[in-house]
Formats: structure tokens, sequence, C-alpha cells
């Protein structure tokens, strides 16, 4: 028998999972924030989590945020911490920048 504080087995609460990633992508679960409304003092108690990270080697991902978390992280600038999948069309791994280099005197293809 399970604690009663805990979910049965095989189900997860609603909100989001705090996942630390180290350098070989291994993954960690650290803790879940409950689905009451984000607000900004989540948005830096994570800030300053992801920066313990960092400081470790490794770095905090959010997976299953809410839209409000989302646009939270995204409006602060730390959009970054959003899992891989959450992040839209930057992903983690992808380096963005130029593809191709154009010389002045190259025709137009």
């Amino acid at each position: 028998m399970e604690p009663a504080n805990t979910p049965p087995s095989g189900t997860h609460p609603a909100g989001a999972t705090l996942m630390v990633v180290v350098g070989d992508g291994t993954r960690r679960i650290v803790g879940r924030v409950p689905d009451r409304g984000a607000d900004l003092a989540l948005v830096d108690l994570l800030a300053r989590t992801a920066l313990l990270a960092r400081r470790a080697g490794g770095r905090l991902a959010v997976r299953g945020a809410s839209a409000q978390l989302r646009g939270l992280l995204d409006l602060a600038g730390l959009a970054e911490l959003l899992a891989d999948q959450e992040r839209g069309e930057a992903e983690v791994g992808k380096a963005l920048g130029v593809d191709e280099v154009v010389q002045a005197g190259d025709r137009p293809v």
C-alpha cells in the first residue's frame, strides 16, 4: 500500500515536472510544480534553481508547464528552461546561426 501523499503508481499529479539534465543527457526529476497558477515568485524560484543547476554542471528543464507558466518564462527571457518538446522552433542541440556564407561576388541562385 502506498502512502496517502503519493499518487498511485503510473500516474502523475497535474503540473510541471522539474528535471536536471547533466552533460551526458541523463535526466533526473528533482521536483514538481502544481498547477495552482504561475506567478513571478515561481519564475524567480525557477531562475534561481536553474542557476544552481548550471553551477553544478547541469541544466534545469521544465516539462509539462501550463500555458501561463510558459508565457511567464518566455516574458522573463527564460524560455530555455522549457523541455525540448515544449520550446517550439528552437530545440536543444540545434545551433541557431548561419547556415550558409555568402561572398560579395557570388551570383544569385
